[in-house]
C-alpha cells in the first residue's frame, strides 16, 4: 500500500506528517509513534516505513522491530506501546462506529451500511481515526468527499 489519500496531499511529498497508511500500520503493530519521533527520521527511513508491509502477524512483528530499533537509535528509548485490537473496527465492514457516524452527522451526512461496506479498510481506518475526539480532524470532511460519501 503506497497510495496516499488526496486529503494528505499538502504533506505527503515531504512526509512531514505521519500519513494514514503508516498510522494504520502503527495501530496494527502496537507502536505509539509521536510526531517528535517521526521528525527524527530521515526521508529514506520515512519512505521505508511507508513501503514496509504490515498485514500478517509476521510482517507486523518485523515492522514493529524495525520501527522500535529506529526510534531507539534516534532517541535512546523505544516508542510507547498501543494495545493491538484483536478485531480492529476498520476491518469490520458491517458496522459503522458510532463516533464516526456522529462526526459525519455534524456535516449532515449519514453513512449507510452499504457505503461503509464499500470502503476499503484503509478508508474506514482514516474515517475512524479522523472522527476520534481530541484528534485534529479538519480532514474528516475532505475524506468524506474523497470517499464519495459527501
Amino acid at each position: 500500500m503506497t497510495d496516499f489519500f488526496q486529503f494528505e496531499a499538502d504533506f505527503v511529498d515531504s512526509l512531514r506528517c505521519i500519513p494514514m497508511q503508516v498510522r494504520m500500520k502503527l495501530d496494527t503493530c502496537g507502536v505509539k509513534l509521536k510526531l517528535f519521533h517521526w521528525n527524527q527520521f530521515s526521508q529514506e527511513e520515512r519512505q521505508t516505513l511507508v513501503a514496509l508491509p504490515c498485514t500478517t502477524v509476521e510482517e507486523s512483528q518485523v515492522y514493529r522491530d524495525y520501527l522500535q530499533n529506529l526510534v531507539k537509535e534516534k532517541t535512546g528509548k523505544p516508542a510507547g506501546e498501543l494495545a493491538i485490537e484483536p478485531h480492529p473496527p476498520w476491518l469490520d465492514a458491517s458496522t459503522v462506529p458510532a463516533q464516526t457516524q456522529e462526526k459525519a452527522a455534524e456535516f449532515g451526512i449519514a453513512i449507510t451500511a452499504q457505503q461503509w461496506e464499500n470502503l476499503t479498510p484503509a478508508q474506514r481506518f482514516a474515517l475512524i481515526k479522523l472522527s476520534r475526539p481530541g484528534h485534529e480532524n479538519q480532514n474528516f470532511f475532505p475524506a468524506l468527499k474523497e470517499f464519495k460519501l459527501a
